[in-house]
């Protein structure tokens, strides 16, 4: 049997609420949407995802990193292999990325599937994140949230079995971004709407249910990709569904989360179905992928650490429009009177990317004493070339101190630097994010996240941050 053994999502901790937005424009808006912090982007989330979704498993076990995303860092650079340094995977494993349209994540969950089936991968993980930008007083920028989503896919303990998978392509333009395009276009909305979405993805619906012999009433929950609550509402009343089973995209908590936005709408359904419960999954870009699913025993128990309640209820609001519009770079702003930032060397990144990427230090096998970077002769007992490597990245830790830098090149003054010290040992040294600066106390639980550093030279520096633990 294959199927998905394993998921989770991730949201970042900002919202942005819709009312904020229609303050600078003169108009309204209703519900909030979820914001990328200004160091993550698609990949840093998709790692967060992927964190939760291997928490507890052997992440050596997994041999395939697929990775979908229609804004992904880099053109011409694959997301999927910097994953899996991050995540400490085996060299030999193999990297995939997906993209150029929404159907990309269930794009990527077919070809991991049939990868599995097959017996090429044992069990792949697929990850499908997104971060897209509407253009500034337009209904996409009300619309589009940020999020991420990871599935493992294999043929043992399965607690979501992959049935049957149906795809319609269509061409149509109706939602687009070129290469020379930062911003999402949209064409007229009754277009997109009655002959783009509200078309295809019934379409794919009755051609999905007639190849398999089932109806919508064989179904626990119905997972659709929707740009709105409004279009799924209209695309459920066109095909009489009942609205006990259409699972809400959490659009007013979290907005048009993109090609991730049905997965983490399917993590939202499994963490409710029970045991032999069939989930229906339809996604939407250019045609329309439909797959289902059946809940195998054990579904309950295998939740997320971190669930979407978790997510719902862990938040800090932007404060102000101008604030998102400066960390998304959309206003030019007054570069600081300092010395410019001295470009990284790809050389010493590289040479660096077991400390630097997945957080990796060592632990002396004389005194057990951990400590980061790698050392050659042992901090506390002295002795030499004499350690194991160790992970810091997922252990509990606290604030040592910290210091506010008010003058500091920041796009979220004051930059926090914080000193943190590890449970078991070992103290690193390292910028605090997602936190509210009148809120940081020394003793207080923090956890690592990995994020953007900075961009110069035309590429991207990533590495590890504190944040406030928030349980």
């Amino acid at each position: 049997m294959t199927g998905i053994v394993s998921y989770a999502t991730y949201l970042p901790m900002y919202r942005l609420s819709r009312s904020e937005i229609g303050r600078a424009w003169g108009t309204g808006g209703k519900g909030e949407k979820a914001i990328a912090s200004h160091d993550e982007d698609s990949l840093t989330m998709a790692v967060a995802a992927a964190q939760q979704c291997l928490a507890g498993l052997d992440a050596s076990k997994v041999d395939g990193v697929y990775f979908a995303s229609t804004t992904a860092p880099y053109h011409e650079k694959q997301s999927a292999a910097t994953i899996a340094a991050v995540l400490n995977m085996n060299a030999e494993v193999c990297t995939v990325d997906f993209g150029r349209s929404l159907r990309c994540g269930t794009n990527a969950l077919r070809a991991a599937a049939d990868a599995v089936r097959s017996g090429s991968l044992k069990n792949v993980l697929v990850l499908v994140a997104d971060c897209r930008l509407g253009q500034p007083n337009g209904a996409n920028e009300m619309a589009f949230g940020d999020g991420a989503s990871a599935l493992l896919i294999g043929s043992d303990n399965v607690i979501a079995s992959l049935d049957s998978m149906y795809t319609l392509a269509d061409e149509i333009i109706d939602v687009f971004r070129s290469d020379k395009d930062r911003f999402v276009r949209t064409w007229e909305a009754r277009f997109v709407r009655d002959d783009g979405h509200g078309r295809v993805v019934p379409q794919a619906l009755k051609a999905a249910m007639d190849r398999t012999g089932l109806s919508m009433a064989d179904f626990a929950k119905l997972v659709m990709y929707s740009p709105d609550q409004r279009q799924l509402q209209a695309v459920s009343k066109s095909m009489k569904l009942d609205a006990e089973i259409v699972q809400d995209t959490l659009y007013n908590q979290f907005g048009d989360t993109g090609a991730a936005q049905v997965f983490i709408s399917l993590c939202a359904a499994m963490e409710q179905v029970k045991d032999g419960d069939r989930i229906l999954l339809a996604s939407y870009g250019n045609g329309a992928d439909v797959i289902t699913l059946t809940a195998q025993s054990g579904i309950a128990s295998r939740k997320p650490a971190r669930g979407i309640e978790y997510y719902l209820n862990t938040k800090l609001m932007i404060p102000t429009y101008e604030k998102y519009l400066r960390w998304r770079q959309i206003i030019e702003l007054e570069p600081p009177a300092t010395a410019p930032m001295e470009q990284p060397s790809p050389v010493a990144l590289w040479r660096d990317n077991k400390s630097g990427l997945d957080l990796h230090g060592v632990k002396c096998r004389a005194c057990g004493t951990p400590q980061y970077p790698a050392q050659r002769v042992c901090m506390e007992c002295g002795s030499k070339d004499d350690f194991d490597d160790y992970a810091f990245s997922d252990k509990a830790a606290v604030l040592a101190t910290f210091s506010h830098d008010s003058l500091g090149i920041s796009a979220d003054p004051p930059t926090t630097v914080a000193a943190v010290d590890f449970e078991g040992g070992g103290r690193i040294t390292c910028d605090m994010t997602d936190r509210d600066p009148s809120e940081i106390r020394i003793g207080m639980p923090v956890e690592m996240v990995f994020r953007v550093l900075r961009y110069i030279g035309g590429f991207y520096t990533y590495w590890w941050k504190a944040r406030p633990k928030r349980d």
